[in-house]
């Protein structure tokens, strides 16, 4: 290469293009209908960053991290991984490379792991079934796993049964269950969401140093902006399966340009409930709709526009909002 050429710009370690997933959903007595539970969602993370899900109840979340865990089977669209794509080269199932590298950390420590066997089987049976060490050394590898995560000492937590265990200590060890893999992508789907506020912080501050220290990189979903600025880079909000806004957490945060993602804050900020936004959200859907803004039937700012036609991703103050507010590439809302 000659001096001063330039550089080719490194593949994202994950990125998703173009992801659509639609469900059917049937009623007794009632013409079945189609759910969109993720509609053109495009996103990617870089090794060592963190990035947000967002959005209330059926707004989509899960289902895209269980496309990416290849738990579910996306009706078009593409996964990357390293710059290389994933569903034409594994189109039915994820192979036990991808597994090793994209680990899932679930939202329920009660259910994610199976109380009949003890801790030491949790974190020795993926040890042994990816071939991360000989059998010999599974063991004190399991130890020094719960040492990463913060359970000391080790040795008393090892031949517990997760019974014996809080709702945090059960999460630890499934945060070192997914790291005894050694992966590179850690998707946490409300890792916090069922374990009492005071421990909230100690499982997202486990994930931060995770990131800093091994270079991994997260896809946190999430109901709470609070827990997405503290932890992620960059947060996207969706509003039934789209991304209406994408941006730096600190400033998606504190300046929000979508109605919606000003709606999201200002029900954290009033103790509004999740569920009450949801339950407001089915109601005013009757389905998908034909055309016009998703959000338009809520939105306290809507224009004849809205419900005319859906916004395109408009560049607004160093983000992506899909918003009629603004002008196509602007930087200031419309007059």
């Amino acid at each position: 290469m000659s001096v001063g050429a330039p550089k080719l710009a490194q593949a994202p370690l994950l990125e998703v293009r173009d992801l659509r997933k639609t469900f059917s959903s049937k009623r007794m007595f009632a013409q079945a209908r189609a759910v969109t539970a993720a509609r053109d969602v495009c996103f990617r993370i870089d090794r060592g960053e963190a990035v947000a899900l967002v959005g209330e109840s059926g707004s989509g979340k899960s289902t895209i991290a269980r496309i990416l865990l290849r738990l579910e089977t996306a009706d078009r669209g593409e996964i990357l991984l390293s710059g290389e794509g994933v569903l034409a080269r594994e189109p039915r199932h994820a192979s036990l490379g991808y597994r090793r590298r994209v680990q899932m950390v679930f939202q329920d420590p009660f259910g994610s792991l199976n109380s009949i066997h003890s801790v030491a089987h949790h974190l020795m049976r993926p040890l042994l079934r990816h071939h991360r060490v000989a059998p010999a050394g599974a063991r004190a590898r399991a130890i020094e796993l719960l040492r990463t995560v913060g359970l000391e000492p080790a040795e008393e937590f090892i031949d517990r049964h997760p019974y014996e265990l809080s709702g945090g200590q059960r999460q630890r060890v499934a945060v070192a269950r997914a790291l005894a893999v050694e992966p590179e992508v850690l998707v946490a789907d409300e890792p916090t969401s069922m374990l009492d506020v005071s421990i909230r912080a100690g499982i997202l501050g486990l994930l931060a140093q995770l990131k800093r220290e091994r270079g991994l990189a997260i896809l946190l979903i999430t109901h709470d902006l609070a827990s997405a600025r503290f932890l992620c880079d960059r947060i996207l909000v969706l509003f039934r399966g789209r991304v209406v806004e994408d941006g730096p957490s600190a400033a998606l945060v504190e300046a929000p340009a979508h109605p919606y993602t000003r709606a999201l804050l200002a029900s954290i900020a009033s103790g509004t409930q999740k569920q009450a936004a949801a339950s407001r959200d089915r109601e005013t859907a009757g389905g998908e709709a034909a055309q016009g803004c998703p959000f338009a039937a809520r939105c306290p700012d809507v224009m004849d526009v809205c419900r005319a036609s859906d916004p395109a991703p408009r560049a607004v103050a160093g983000r992506q909002v899909r918003c009629h507010l603004y002008a196509e590439d602007a930087q200031a809302p419309r007059s």
